[in-house]
């Protein structure tokens, strides 16, 4: 069995999924098929602002896409949570990343699992989730909360 502590508890899913209000989606690319797509149209839909992170796209979801983490920064972006769609040996940079900008979240996303990184981003104040879906758990734990 998991411990919920470090995978995220339920209390951090639905602080995360409340106060935050832009979500930079690493991995959004173009092809609605793909889960990372369905997952950020469904966030934009339940009223959050996404900034698409990925090397090859210019325009998703009616947002401008940037390269990384550190140029949406640098271009002036607020950003209040991190969702990574990307492989879990990438984590470990991302979440480099998003530590060195003192960014406040990271969300990891079904089957993306680095423990040690969480760890790190933990211990540099960050909040973590892992191995979950906001598309799945905004209706399990949301109810009765819609913002």
């Amino acid at each position: 069995m998991r411990d919920s502590n470090l995978y995220g508890t339920d209390e951090v899913v639905v602080e995360l999924l409340t106060s935050s209000r832009t979500i930079a989606v690493v991995g959004l690319g173009t092809d609605p098929e793909k889960p990372v797509y369905r997952v950020a149209e469904f966030l934009q839909r339940k009223g959050k602002r996404i900034i698409p992170i990925h090397p090859r796209e210019v325009d998703v979801l009616g947002e401008k896409t940037y390269s990384s983490l550190t140029a949406a920064v640098n271009a002036g972006e607020q950003i209040d949570m991190v969702d990574c769609f990307v492989a879990s040996q990438r984590v470990g940079q991302i979440m480099n990343e998003a530590v060195d900008l003192g960014l406040p979240a990271l969300w990891l996303q079904l089957d993306i699992v680095d423990e040690t990184a969480a760890a790190h981003a933990r211990g540099n104040g960050l909040q973590v989730v892992m191995d979950r879906c906001p598309a799945i758990e905004w209706p399990r734990l949301m109810a009765g909360r819609e913002l």
